[in-house]
């Protein structure tokens, strides 16, 4: 178990998903677009994650009786983008949304097994980070972190062949 002291801090807070929507409906007319029941429910199921994919996001959103085209996912998350909302990543090749809308920034664990992603903040990493970009010169204007190895449960139950090293 962590202690409240530790560097390391799990990020498992969940935005203000009204906040967000409030602000995104009011700027929608910059994109030339129209705030819907439809756009309401995709933004409302991106919120609630921290990372998804268009392809996972569209069958989260079509599960149920209402269905949701997936030119208007890729519309919606595109416009995401360009309101900082969302951030394109890419893990182990597949491009996977990162919802920024209420995070600091932060770095990620990606299980090489199950594809599971856990976001992190370590002080002691952003520091080190700045050290070694003032020693060459460097002023920082972005950052990306991602460490890959296996889960517990891959580990624990995946197959043998796959262990870490």
């Amino acid at each position: 178990m962590k202690s409240a002291s530790s560097a390391f801090i799990s990020l498992n807070r969940k935005p203000s998903v009204h906040k967000t929507i409030d602000q995104l409906r009011s700027q929608l007319t910059r994109f030339h677009l129209k705030w819907s029941s439809q756009r309401e429910r995709i933004v409302s199921t991106f919120l609630l994650q921290e990372h998804v994919t268009v392809r996972a996001l569209y069958t989260q959103l079509n599960k149920g009786r209402q269905r949701t085209p997936l030119a208007a996912v890729y519309r919606t998350v595109k416009v995401l983008c360009q309101l900082g909302i969302a951030r394109p990543r890419s893990f182990m090749g597949e491009t996977h949304y990162d919802n920024v809308s209420a995070k600091s920034e932060h770095d990620h664990l990606i299980c090489t097994g199950c594809g599971h992603i856990v976001e992190f903040e370590d002080r002691t990493i952003e520091k080190l980070r700045q050290k070694v970009a003032v020693a060459n010169g460097f002023s920082l204007t972005a950052r990306n972190l991602e460490l890959y190895g296996l889960c517990r449960h891959c580990r624990d139950y995946g197959d043998p062949s796959r262990q870490a090293i």
